[in-house]
């Protein structure tokens, strides 16, 4: 079976992936799961002041796929002196935060941290993310996607074959 190539080199297929920028705009969730995407919206969080949100919400999904217990330990006394403690470098704000103390560090679980990652998330959801979308960063972004993409209908299969075979 031969395939006929983009000018990239890459099989063309009339079923393309989803845009990035579409996939972000679709939910926070789909933002999330792109790297692409946190590194972007780490970049727009940064210029807000708000980085340590997102930072401690990977860094709660990085500690609920832990399973060793030392380990489980080492990472939730990490967590709680980076974004939980008085004292933490990058402070997170989320409620009941001045009841945490380091003695839940003693018994760690995978989902100890879960309701403060909740609240942050829905933060992020609510309030930074909708201006993320909104921003140059993500426009700009998704402009140079829109740019890098020929219009579908623009070249049939018959000009890209004539192209990549000088017909």
């Amino acid at each position: 079976m031969e395939y006929i190539h983009s000018s990239d080199g890459s099989p063309s297929s009339s079923h393309q992936n989803p845009k990035s920028t579409a996939k972000w705009a679709a939910s926070l969730e789909n933002l999330l799961e792109d790297p692409e995407g946190v590194k972007r919206f780490r970049e727009f969080l940064k210029k807000e002041f708000s980085e340590e949100n997102v930072l401690f919400w990977l860094a709660c999904e990085d500690f609920k796929k832990t399973q060793d217990k030392k380990q489980m330990q080492e990472k939730a006394k990490e967590i709680y002196m980076t974004f939980l403690s008085s004292k933490a470098s990058s402070q997170v704000n989320v409620e009941g935060q001045s009841r945490l103390n380091e003695k839940i560090l003693e018994e760690p679980h995978p989902l100890m941290f879960q309701k403060l990652q909740d609240q942050i998330f829905n933060l992020m959801k609510y309030d930074s993310y909708s201006r993320f979308l909104k921003s140059d960063l993500f426009l700009k972004h998704k402009r140079t996607e829109e740019e890098e993409e020929d219009p579908p209908d623009a070249q049939t299969a018959a000009k890209r074959a004539s192209r990549i075979y000088n017909t």
